[in-house]
């Protein structure tokens, strides 16, 4: 009968429809479930972080009361310029812990021309207060130091000290690290040279690799390092559009570019 028939036809019309619907409302509480997760991770990773900048504070700070109360006398004058750098760079880096806790993405930024010789300085005395009685021999090439660019200089000489830390760690006393540029259509990059070991695969592992891609990567396949340091660098270079990345060849040395948007490159001094 046509009644019984079209009657059937609309029963398995809204069967279809009500399964429809039951499944997307299921796909949504699971994608609800996996964000508020991933909100809650998020918020952890983030105290975290806002914890461990709370106590690196306390000895940055005291280590500056330190350095404060140290006798002048000539004899100690480089001992109290090292301790102060150690306190100034655990005090920069609690800073970048904090920022990078509460401000992920973006990042904020107060950019100013920024001539790069006393950004590089800053970051080369930093590094070295930290080597103790070890010493690299750090060659910046004068081009280098006469270029200015608009960005913040705080942040650059953060992520350019993480850069340097990580070649005086992969490198040895009296090692030459050098420092110098490149120009290219559309960036302009700071290198970062050293004559150390090389770096280890897994610091060369590509952001975006899984961790199943990551065990078959070797040396020059990628362009990111698995430590804090990187990772802040690289969220700084970032902010400035810019990006990190690392080459390496076994028992020659390894290669850092920072590179930032050639649109930021002002006139030379």
């Amino acid at each position: 009968m046509p009644t019984e028939s079209h009657l059937a036809v609309a029963l398995l019309v809204l069967g279809a429809w009500i399964a429809c619907a039951l499944w997307v409302r299921s796909a949504l509480l699971q994608s609800r479930d996996r964000v508020a997760s991933a909100e809650r991770l998020a918020a952890a990773r983030g105290r975290c972080l806002s914890l461990a900048a709370q106590e690196l504070r306390g000895p940055g700070l005291a280590l500056m009361a330190q350095a404060a109360d140290e006798s002048p006398a000539p004899r100690r004058a480089g001992e109290e310029t090292q301790l102060k750098a150690v306190a100034q760079q655990l005090l920069r880096l609690a800073d970048d812990l904090a920022d990078f806790a509460t401000e992920p993405s973006p990042r904020s930024l107060h950019e100013a021309p920024a001539l790069l010789g006393p950004v590089i300085d800053a970051a080369v005395a930093g590094v070295s207060a930290q080597l103790g009685a070890g010493r690299r021999h750090w060659q910046v090439e004068p081009d280098l130091r006469a270029l200015r660019v608009r960005a913040d200089s705080r942040a650059l000489e953060g992520a350019l000290a993480a850069l340097l830390r990580r070649a005086a760690r992969h490198s040895r006393d009296g090692d030459v690290v050098a420092l110098r540029h490149v120009l290219g259509s559309e960036t302009v990059a700071i290198v970062v040279e050293d004559e150390g070991d090389g770096l280890p695969a897994q610091d060369l592992v590509p952001e975006s690799a899984s961790p199943s891609q990551q065990s078959g990567l070797g040396a020059g396949n990628g362009s990111r390092g698995l430590d804090l340091g990187l990772t802040l660098a690289r969220s700084l270079a970032a902010a400035h559009g810019g990006d990190i990345r690392l080459e390496s060849a076994p028992g020659i040395g390894a290669r850092a570019w920072l590179t930032l948007p050639r649109t930021r490159l002002l006139d030379a001094a």
